[in-house]
Order: C-alpha cells, then structure tokens, then sequence
C-alpha cells in the first residue's frame, strides 16, 4: 500500500506537468494569434507585403522577404496614408488593409468577405454617397471589375489601394463610416450586379482636367459620374 508520505511527492510532480504543458499550449497559442511581421522578420508574409507596397507605389526596395528598414518605411507610409496606427508592424489590421490574410489575422473567408464587404462600402459611401443607388453600385463594380482585370491588382484591397487610383484614400474619406445604402451597394456588387457594363473607369465630366480619362470609351453615364472602359 501506498502511504501518504509516498503520494503527495507523485501528485506534486504530476501537478507540475500538467502545468507545464498547459503553458506551452498557451504559449504556442498565443503566439500564433500575435504573430506579427515587423522590422527583422523574415518570410513569405513579408515578401507579400513587400510585394503589395511595391506594386502601390510605396516602397522601391528588393522583394526579398527581410523586413529592413526599407520595408518598415514603406509599411509606415502606408499606415500613415490609410489611416492607420504608425507604428512600422504589419499587425492584423495593416494586413487587412492590405489584403493579406492568414491564420493570425482571419479566422477564414467569412472574415475575408467581411473585410471585402466593408472595405468596398467604404470605397462607394466615400467615392459616391449622394450619386443615385445604381451610381453607387456601379462604383463597386469598376472595382470588381478592376480585380478581374489582368491590368490591376487582383484583390480589392489591391485595387482600392492602389497608389493614385482613388483620391479618397489620399484625402482620408476612405476612413468615413458608410452608412447602409452604401453597404447594400457594396453587397450587389458583390453579387454580380454591375451597372457600369464592365467599366474600369469613372469620373465627374464636371471635374474631370484629364485629357486621357475622355479618351476611354463611354459606356453609361449615372448620376454625376461617366463610366467608360
């Protein structure tokens, strides 16, 4: 028979295990949720930012995965320009912004298309809140069909981020809270309405001082904004 004196050294040390394994998991856990790509890190989530900056315009270096201080220029120049915390980290936000999702900053592609749905309605309530609904839905669709388009970045971040593609990104509207009709245009653009018929382009013929956006074929005009491809 096991005494008293014999047990209370097994548990002890059992306890201790478990604890220490409990800590590990936790650590690798959350470890995982906080990972982030800053100045000195190294890998494919850098060279995705690096590419991304660079096909916007914002930084010039050598896509090579190594997070310098090329790099932590280029993402603060981003941060600064999008509204976001300046503060060089490509944490779960400036990632978003980006287009960049994995496993530390989405959950899945319900988190994706959520962050789509929301980046997209707040191109249009900023790009377009006061144009006719159908204007408003043909905007979304110029970005869509933009993403679709071997001439633009392939992701809607891609698009609306671009460097000098949208003047609301420059001016900060791009960071006004869309109201529902804005949401709901985002939503049927994403559901495949487009308004626009294919259009890559849009401007105000009231506004408008370049010579080359009236070059572009004319495809519909809504409202106050003339589409053309």
């Amino acid at each position: 028979m096991w005494n008293r004196k014999k047990i209370l050294p097994v548990l002890l040390l059992v306890i201790t295990f478990i604890t220490f394994l409990y800590y590990q998991i936790f650590l690798a856990e959350n470890n995982q949720v906080q990972a982030l790509s800053k100045y000195g890190s190294r890998g494919d989530e850098v060279r995705q930012i690096q590419t991304k900056l660079k096909r916007w315009g914002y930084y010039d270096g050598n896509v090579d995965g190594i997070y310098g201080s090329q790099t932590l220029t280029a993402v603060k120049y981003f941060q600064r320009k999008n509204g976001l915390s300046v503060d060089g980290i490509a944490g779960p936000k400036t990632l978003e912004a980006m287009g960049i999702f994995n496993s530390s900053n989405s959950s899945g592609g319900s988190s994706t298309s959520s962050s789509d749905l929301n980046l997209l309605s707040r191109l249009i309530y900023a790009e377009a809140r006061g144009e006719p609904y159908t204007g408003q839905v043909a905007v979304g669709a110029v970005v869509l069909n933009r993403v679709k388009s071997s001439s633009f970045p392939n992701t809607i971040s891609g698009v609306i981020y671009q460097s000098g593609a949208f003047s609301v990104v420059n001016d900060g509207q791009i960071n006004l809270t869309p109201n529902e009709t804005a949401k709901k245009a985002a939503q049927d653009a994403l559901n495949g309405w487009d308004p626009s018929y294919g259009s890559l382009y849009y401007f105000n013929p009231n506004t408008a001082t370049s010579s080359w956006i009236w070059s572009r074929p004319h495809t519909v005009t809504i409202g106050n904004h003339r589409f053309c491809k």
